[in-house]
């Protein structure tokens, strides 16, 4: 393997390292990102616009800074794919529809912003569903990407191309968004680690949205203490987002290699027992819980029958699309892909009596969610109940049990999204087809370092982190 294919591989905290000491540099960095891109870009297709010239510019700008002494910190010179929902300044944002094709913002988004404050550089916007409304990966204006560990099936959506071009060595972070689960079902189904902060906690200005209470803008990455380092970057309060929130800066990699001795981990068997799971992710979920056993953790069972009510995040998310794309959609019908428009134009038909109730139930289960985190520290759930699903399957068996492909996919995240708990998921596993399972990690608003601290822990008792998929 060539020096080049070995930088690749590297971690963002590795990668730091090498670049803090001089012993490479940005631009080499970058030059190896880009070649493992050209090198397995065919087989994924990950990016919808790639800025390499640029990031070459912006690389040997990184160089000159670090050997004039100004080294930036644990990012800088580090590359990152940007989701195609972020503005980026003069790069155009399709946001994954045909609609906004040519659009070419003239700012960038604060997230944007704050990583090239932080010295990142970026290699080009990611795939991502229309609009970030599908959680399988499916776009078919541009096409979905391909999963790295199984080509034709999908990555996971909406943040498809960010996770392909993890899992598969083109970066080693990218930025994604999570309404329903948008960073955490492609971290599942694509063998990565991403981490959904709570909610306010990360700017979405600039980014297109979907759901303005439901909206959560995050990193991804391939593994927790990475997902940490970028969160330092991002989080802080931002005027521009009226859903931010003013919070006590906080290093997240502060105490990541503390364990998880002692800690409460809380397991909804009942909620579980009452889903269909596939087997084999039921099996790699009851491995990861005997993994926190030997580490010491307390395993206890927890009844949150409002778990159900996650259903009825659905209702919020469609009826405040609705509300968001009307003027787009009387102006560009025909340029949508229709099965977008008709799930976007079905939240006409939610009343606003509906909507209420949905707003409300959201409201018992944060009451329910508050009082369970009172006698544990992080709840853990498989992330999805099945792995990747093939290109165009819009249904499957799973667990005996016939499902909607895309409401398979959000049957658990959607449920913290509601009420901006901080959510992770982490690799647990392999199916027997080579797919990656995934394992959902959950703590109370704020404890985004708590959550990132048992994920980096699991991690390393495990194999299944951090591993890069050998494609093309």
């Amino acid at each position: 393997m060539s020096a080049s294919a070995d930088l690749a591989r590297l971690s963002v905290a590795d990668l730091g390292a090498l670049l803090q000491a001089r012993d490479v540099s940005p631009v080499e960095v970058v030059e190896a990102c880009i070649a493992r891109t050209d090198a397995v870009e065919p087989h994924v297709a990950a990016y919808v616009t790639r800025t390499s010239e640029q990031a070459l510019a912006q690389a040997r700008a990184a160089e000159a800074e670090i050997a004039a002494g100004n080294y930036r910190g644990p990012l800088h010179g580090i590359p990152y794919g940007t989701k195609d929902i972020y503005w980026t300044k003069g790069v155009r944002t399709t946001s994954g529809s045909a609609v906004d094709a040519d659009f070419v913002p003239d700012r960038n988004a604060r997230a944007v912003e704050l990583l090239n404050e932080a010295g990142a550089i970026s290699l080009g916007k990611t795939h991502t569903t229309e609009y970030a409304f599908d959680p399988t990966g499916r776009n078919d204006t541009f096409g979905p990407p391909h999963n790295p560990w199984k080509h034709g099936h999908y990555t996971g959506g909406s943040s498809s191309g960010s996770a392909a071009a993890i899992a598969a060595g083109s970066v080693p972070f990218a930025l994604g968004s999570d309404t329903g689960g948008s960073i955490r079902i492609p971290c599942s189904w694509s063998g990565i680690t991403g981490i959904k902060p709570t909610f306010g906690l990360v700017s979405r200005a600039r980014v297109t949205p979907l759901s303005w209470t439901l909206d959560t803008a995050g990193p991804m990455a391939r593994n927790a203490r990475d997902v940490a380092l970028v969160l330092n970057a991002l989080a802080g309060f931002d005027p521009d987002d009226p859903g931010s929130m003013r919070h006590e800066r906080e290093d997240y990699t502060q105490g990541i290699d503390d364990g998880v001795a002692g800690l409460r981990i809380g397991v909804p068997r009942a909620f579980l027992a009452e889903h269909a799971i596939d087997p084999e992710v039921r099996a790699a979920f009851d491995a990861a819980l005997t993994v926190f056993e030997r580490l010491e953790a307390s395993l206890e069972d927890v009844d949150i029958p409002e778990l159900h009510y996650g259903e009825l995040g659905s209702f919020i998310i469609t009826a405040e699309a609705a509300e968001l794309h009307r003027e787009r959609i009387r102006a560009h019908a025909d340029k949508y892909d229709q099965r977008t428009r008709r799930r976007i134009e079905s939240g006409y038909f939610i009343s606003g009596r509906d909507y209420m109730y949905a707003q409300r139930v959201r409201t018992l289960l944060g009451r329910a969610l508050t009082a369970a985190f009172r006698h544990i520290d992080v709840l853990v759930m498989p992330t999805t109940i099945a792995p990747a699903a093939a290109h165009g399957v819009l249904e499957r068996d799973i667990g005996g049990r016939r499902l909607l492909t895309r409401e398979s996919a959000l049957m658990f995240t959607r449920i913290f999204n509601q009420n901006g708990l901080p959510a992770t998921s982490t690799p647990c596993g392999f199916s027997a087809d080579g797919l990656p399972l995934g394992l959902m990690l959950v703590g109370h608003a704020f404890a985004d370092r708590l959550v990132l601290r048992a994920t980096a822990t699991y991690e390393r008792e495990t194999d299944w982190g951090g591993s890069i998929a050998e494609v093309g």
